[in-house]
Parts: C-alpha cells; sequence; structure tokens
C-alpha cells in the first residue's frame, strides 16, 4: 500500500497543495483528477520524488520514501505528461539507457524489452529515431520506460495523450491488466477513460481532497445528479402549485412557448427518483419510512390533473464528466491558479538551472 499522508508543498507564499491524505492498496487502480491549479501534478511530483514536500509523508507498505529515495525509486514508474526523452537516440537505445541506470542485468533486461515492445506496441519503430517519431509513438515509448523495471507502483499523467482509438483501446487494456497486480494512480481529463479503468477517484480541487470514494457513489455528492427531463403541452403550464406541495423538489425551465413547457426536475436531498417520504399533511419534509414518494407518479399525477399532455418524459443520469465539472466548476476562473501555476514553472526552472547531481537510479535484477 501506498499511503500520502497529511502532503502539502508551499511555493513561496502560495499553498499548491494543503495537507490531503488518501491511500492506494495493492491492485487497485484510482483516478487522480482536478482542474488546472488544483495542484495535481504538483502531488504526482511529490510522489515519485521529483519534489520535496513542505510538509507530510509518503509511505510505501509502511516506510517513508524519504527515509530511503532510492529503495522507493525502484519501486516506482512515472509517465509525466510532458514526456522527456532524448530525440537524438533510437527507441531501443532510450529503453537500454533506462535499463542502464535501474542497473538491469542483460538477459532480464532483454526479457523486459520483449514485454514493453509488444504490449506498447513498439515493433515497427524501435530502431527509429526519438525525434523523428509521432506523438502517439513517443507516448507508447514513455510508457514503456515507466514499466521497463517493473515497478509495483506506476504514476501515469495523461497516459493515452496523443494515441489514436485503437491504440488507447490497446493501452487501456494494458494498464487494466498491470492494475491487477500493481498499485496505478491514473491522471487524465478523459472522463470516459477514468471510468473505464478506476474503481475509485480521488478529486483534487484548491490543493485540497473534496472526493474519495467509488465511482458509483459519486452521483451522491450533487442534489440533481438523476433528473427528470419533462415536455408538456398545454394552456399556461405552471409548475408553482406542485413545487409548494413538494418543497424538496425544484425545477429548471429549460425552454418554454405559448404552448409547450420543458423543464429538469429533481429532488434537492440528492435521493434518487424514488424515495420515502411522509405523508404527513403538517409536515411535508419529515421521512417516514413506511411510505413511499416517486416524482414520476406525483408528476404524472399533477399533469394529468391540470389536462396538460405530456410529450417527453424521461430519466437522466450526470456523467462522470458532468459530475467532476458541478464539483470543480468555481475553482476555474479564480486569479490564484495562474499564481499556483506561476509559482510552480519558476520554481521547475530554476531546479532545471542547477548543476545535476549523479545518482544511482538503477537496481540488479
Amino acid at each position: 500500500m501506498i499511503k500520502i499522508d497529511k502532503l502539502s508543498r508551499y511555493f513561496g507564499d502560495i499553498k499548491a497543495v494543503d495537507e490531503i491524505s488518501f491511500c492506494i492498496q495493492d491492485k487497485e487502480i484510482v483516478g487522480f483528477l482536478g482542474p488546472n491549479g488544483a495542484g495535481k501534478t504538483t502531488t504526482l511530483r511529490m510522489i515519485v520524488g521529483y519534489l520535496q514536500p513542505s510538509s507530510g509523508n509518503i509511505e510505501i507498505d509502511g516506510e517513508s520514501i524519504f527515509t530511503d529515495p532510492l529503495k522507493a525509486s525502484r519501486q516506482i514508474g512515472y509517465l509525466p505528461e510532458q514526456n522527456p526523452l532524448y530525440d537524438e537516440m533510437t527507441v531501443v537505445e532510450l529503453l537500454a539507457y533506462f535499463a542502464a541506470l535501474r542497473k538491469l542485468k542483460r538477459d532480464y533486461f532483454r526479457e523486459r524489452l520483449n514485454f514493453v515492445v509488444k504490449n506498447c506496441g513498439l515493433k515497427d519503430v524501435l530502431y527509429q529515431r526519438i525525434g523523428t517519431l509521432s506523438k502517439g509513438y513517443r507516448q507508447r515509448t514513455g510508457l514503456a520506460q515507466a514499466i521497463l523495471h517493473d515497478p509495483r507502483i506506476l504514476i501515469l499523467d495523461e497516459p493515452t495523450s496523443g494515441l489514436d482509438p485503437n491504440q488507447i483501446i490497446e493501452i487501456r487494456e494494458l494498464i487494466r491488466e498491470l492494475g491487477k497486480e500493481k498499485m496505478v494512480l491514473l491522471s487524465s481529463h478523459i472522463m470516459q477513460e477514468v471510468q473505464a479503468l478506476c474503481d475509485r477517484v480521488v478529486i483534487i480541487n484548491k490543493g485540497k481532497i473534496i472526493v474519495d470514494d467509488n465511482i458509483e457513489n459519486l452521483p451522491n455528492y450533487l442534489k440533481r445528479s438523476t433528473m427528470l427531463i419533462l415536455e408538456v403541452q398545454g394552456e399556461n403550464v405552471d409548475f408553482s402549485d406542485f413545487l409548494k406541495e413538494y418543497p424538496f423538489v425544484e425545477l429548471d425551465i429549460l425552454s418554454r412557448n405559448e404552448t409547450t413547457c420543458k423543464v429538469c426536475v429533481y429532488e434537492t436531498s440528492g435521493r434518487l427518483i424514488s424515495s420515502s417520504i411522509t405523508n404527513n399533511e403538517s409536515d411535508k419534509n419529515s421521512i417516514d419510512e413506511t411510505s413511499e414518494f416517486d416524482l414520476r407518479q406525483e408528476l404524472s399525477r399533477f399533469i394529468r390533473d391540470r389536462g396538460w399532455l405530456i410529450l417527453e418524459f424521461s430519466t437522466s443520469k450526470m456523467s462522470l464528466e458532468s459530475i467532476f465539472h458541478e464539483l470543480t466548476i468555481e475553482n476555474y476562473y479564480e486569479p490564484e491558479i495562474e499564481e499556483k501555476l506561476s509559482a510552480e514553472q519558476e520554481f521547475m526552472e530554476e531546479e532545471q538551472t542547477k548543476p545535476a547531481e549523479t545518482e544511482d537510479n538503477g537496481e540488479e535484477q
């Protein structure tokens, strides 16, 4: 298990990551989501050792990665969003270079090379210079180096970026297979990818964890994750009396003309369409487990009693993309985002200008 415990990171006076905590279990793929400037990339860089946290700890199987950073690095494979590769090398030369850094034995390297070439689809470009590769092949080469040493933990930042639809399917299947044996933290802006691969998601916003839960539970964080879309035809269509009768129901008008009205109806409690409520006339908001309320039935009754005609009546559930948008929308336009991104960029540029330190990142196998 990898445990992130009260992790924080400052860039000057700007707090990019604010005491976040979460865990990744063995054989688990966790989606790590957040809008730009939320602290997502900073967190990934701390986990893989590229950045030192201002406070907090990261543990692998109960041992802090800061106690023995070299041992920790041997257990982690990292594919960054901006994939740094050496353009003058061929693909096989690059993989051999990373194998040498990690001190993989020759026979083991050949075994792993065959594995990554086959599973990352690199056979046709193995002896081609990286500078001539398409973005998709560069991405596959980056993934190959991340899994070359067979790490226990994979940190993948936008792993299918630049791939065509067929390649995306292949890489997702590879990640799914790797997740059966490894701990995988997957960061992606493609919600369908997260939904296809992950059982659990962690959402970071403004440097704080706002959600850490299974995907199927995410709708519970919104009051209108499940809605009724209703179009009615009739004279003087008005739902005011219905809303007075059921104050826990809200209604948004989508469109209206002289004879028709299209609305979105949902319960403010966050419950699904059918739920238990009281029949007590003195308290419409109290709960009574012995009675059942179905919003569809009550709306149908209300419309029928007024002689209106139903043109459309359907249930709509919010997608993961819409849920993510609703949970993080307030963070999109805040000036502090640009300050965080600028501060982190300046820090990384300063680090890159420092003299390189020689460090043994290899491991005998």
